[in-house]
């Protein structure tokens, strides 16, 4: 297990160097340290309404007055997925209040919320809405031909999840048309982070399990899909995330208190924010931006990547090999991967993904989930052949293209609605 920590740790360090506070207690000094090289007049963002975040609050108050940062306003974070009108209310208090830096406190929802928030603070006199920012790269694009940077966000990360606060990705849902859209950009990353491994024991179970199967599928997927120069990287930071977080999980199930564990979940969680900058997700996170209003996001992505891994398998041997054997090893797999390979050999990974959601407790197939229609099966379908999201079909192992999602997304999706693998085409 100490080895497993002291790996993760000296990875996060190579990937973040000292703008990234990481570990137990570091929440009382490294807010107010990292705000005040970037700004004297703050904004302090999050989940303010809550009595759990009392404590939490107050420390990252008080580190941030020992710093000589003042708070100008406080503001209440996003709801859960983002939605569109938090986004713009945190606009709002930025642009009535006029801080120098954002210092937001809470999980990945607040943490993307506030980065699209700043970008809109930044950027909104040329583009006033979010829209035109959604795809890969358009922050950059406005930041480059207006010769600005986006307002400072100091990301004091809550939930061992998304690593929202250590990437370029900004998750905002637009809960109407019940649909997630994807903002990835250099531009938007928070250029300090903050993660107190510890606070993450004030979180209910629910948020704890599905962060964490959050974070399995950023390793999954990234190294799934990882072209050959990435492969080596990727495998390095997927496979010791995904042991890190299934072992911190399954200690966590049994005693939630567990500090320990707590910390190998956050260590493995922020592996999986690593992953989502050396490479991209795919059809499971695809999937699961059209099940918002369902299911949560790690849950869609748990649920999802077994069927996807189906379909993925004859491209991806090697990756399942050593994937598998961690399943395997903590009791999730009894057969002998050695002697499978192509589809037999995504089979016997997909059944050890779905025997940890069950030792979850975690729906397993589509019709399961409460709430749930037939219809999320067309909203999924439309929304693959997005422009905005084609990144998740280019970034599959095999990749698709709108042309292609009806015939070989659609049985993924209607295998996922029942369970049954044999529903999925191998391309």
């Amino acid at each position: 297990m100490t080895d497993l920590k002291e790996r993760a740790s000296a990875i996060l360090r190579d990937f973040k160097g000292e703008n990234y506070a990481f570990g137990s207690g570091v929440l009382d000094d490294a807010p107010g340290k990292f705000a005040s090289q970037l700004g004297k007049r703050a904004l302090f963002i999050g989940p303010i309404q809550f009595s759990w975040f009392e404590a939490i609050k107050d420390r990252i108050l008080k580190s941030l007055e020992k710093a000589g940062v003042e708070v100008v306003d406080m503001a209440r974070s996003a709801a859960p997925n983002a939605p569109f009108v938090d986004v713009y209310r945190i606009h709002s208090h930025i642009m009535h209040k006029k801080p120098d830096v954002l210092v937001v406190g809470d999980g990945g929802s607040g943490i993307d919320a506030t980065k699209a928030a700043a970008t809109l603070a930044t950027l909104g006199d040329i583009e006033p809405e979010i829209d035109p920012f959604f795809g890969v790269g358009q922050v950059t694009k406005v930041c480059e031909s207006s010769g600005r940077t986006i307002m400072p966000v100091v990301a004091v990360m809550m939930a061992a999840s998304s690593g929202a606060h250590l990437t370029k990705y900004s998750n905002i849902t637009d809960p109407v048309a019940g649909q997630k859209k994807l903002i990835v950009d250099e531009a938007i990353i928070p250029p300090r982070a903050v993660f107190d491994y510890d606070v993450t024991v004030t979180q209910p179970m629910s948020l704890t399990l599905d962060g964490g199967l959050d974070g399995i599928a950023h390793c999954l997927e990234v190294y799934f899909g990882a072209p050959e120069e990435q492969k080596d990287r990727a495998r390095q930071v997927a496979e010791l995330g995904l042991e890190l977080i299934i072992q911190g999980l399954t200690l966590i199930k049994k005693d939630p208190s567990d500090i320990e564990a707590r910390t190998l979940l956050g260590l493995g969680t922020d592996l999986g924010g690593y992953a989502i900058m050396i490479g991209g997700t795919s059809g499971a996170h695809l999937t699961s931006f059209s099940l918002v209003d369902v299911l949560s996001h790690g849950r869609a992505c748990a649920l999802m990547n077994p069927y996807y891994t189906v379909f993925f398998a004859p491209a991806i041997e090697d990756q399942l090999r050593v994937i598998g054997e961690i399943y395997k090893k903590y009791g999730y797999i009894e057969e002998d991967l050695g002697s499978l390979s192509g589809r037999e050999l995504g089979l016997a990974v997909a059944r050890g993904m779905v025997a940890f959601c069950k030792f979850l407790e975690f729906p397993t197939c589509l019709k399961e989930v409460e709430g749930i229609k037939e219809d999320h099966i067309t909203r999924c379908l439309t929304a693959a052949k997005d422009p905005q999201l084609d990144m998740k079909l280019r970034n599959m192992p095999v990749p698709l293209n709108a042309d292609l999602v009806d015939e070989y997304m659609k049985p993924i999706l209607e295998a996922a609605w029942d369970g049954n693998f044999e529903k999925i085409k191998t391309m």
